[in-house]
């Protein structure tokens, strides 16, 4: 966890003095404030509970990729902060995990925090907090369903988490996540909850008429009693995507749940 937070100050430095950044003012506000409409402002500091530092950052947060299909070369969309964000959301629900399950193994700490950070959870905490609302979209697309696609929702609520880390710091981000995530969360009903992404990729098949997915042990590691075991989950003999857990159960899940985001990746091209 320290090397990934290593990881995470580094990339924040080097985006913080980048080109994205631009130049700052004198009195420590970016010169792009105005870059946003003062009701999406306002709704920025009401989801932060503190004053914005780098507002260019947070436009770039809500910018959907047509606006860039639109207008090459006027603005970044949001997906290089979605990078960010995703690798911080993953440290900050890790951490809360280890902390609130001293019991769980590896495995199963991997399995409830694919069930909080997934693309069908991340839209519903973006959905909360109304943030297709506030999304930049590009004027030949269909603006009214962008607002509303999941996949777009999960990948802004993603870049937001970038933006208030790369704004405000760690902690901040650590408290945005847990009242905007966490505190809607019932953590001890989660970690009873038998992982569901085998039964969706079961569901897939079946919607698209084809042979149920199939999966393969390919590596069995460690002594007995430690053992992790890689499984392989294909379609038709196509390899999809692979998970590594203490438990073939687990392992399972974790290569579902990749697969169900290369397809899901691909239904969105």
């Amino acid at each position: 966890m320290d090397k990934l937070l290593r990881k995470l100050s580094s990339f924040a430095q080097h985006l913080a003095h980048g080109p994205d950044n631009g130049n700052d003012s004198p009195d420590g506000e970016h010169d792009g404030d105005q870059s946003l409409p003062a009701p999406t402002r306002s709704w920025l500091d009401s989801l932060t509970c503190s004053r914005l530092r780098t507002v260019d950052i947070y436009t770039t947060a809500l910018t959907h990729r047509s606006v860039v299909n639109d207008h090459p070369g006027t603005r970044d969309s949001n997906q290089r902060l979605e990078f960010l964000g995703d690798a911080v959301l993953d440290l900050v629900i890790s951490e809360h995990l280890y902390r609130t399950f001293p019991e769980s193994d590896e495995g199963k700490l991997s399995s409830n925090r694919s069930k909080i950070v997934n693309r069908k959870s991340l839209a519903s905490f973006a959905a909360r907090i109304a943030l297709g609302q506030h999304l930049l979209v590009g004027e030949s697309a269909d603006e009214k369903k962008i607002r509303s696609s999941e996949s777009a929702l999960a990948d802004a609520f993603e870049s937001l988490v970038g933006a208030v880390y790369l704004d405000l710091g760690l902690s901040a981000t650590r408290e945005f996540i847990e009242r905007h995530i966490v505190a809607h969360l019932d953590l001890r009903r989660l970690d009873a909850i038998e992982h569901n992404h085998k039964s969706r990729l079961i569901e897939y098949a079946q919607s698209h008429q084809i042979e149920p997915p199939v999966y393969t042990v390919i590596a069995e590691e460690g002594a007995e009693h430690e053992k992790t075991f890689t499984v392989e989950v294909s379609f038709e003999g196509a390899p999809l995507g692979r998970g590594t857990a203490g438990r073939k159960k687990d392992a399972e899940q974790l290569a579902a749940r990749t697969a169900l985001s290369v397809l899901e990746n691909k239904a969105d091209d």
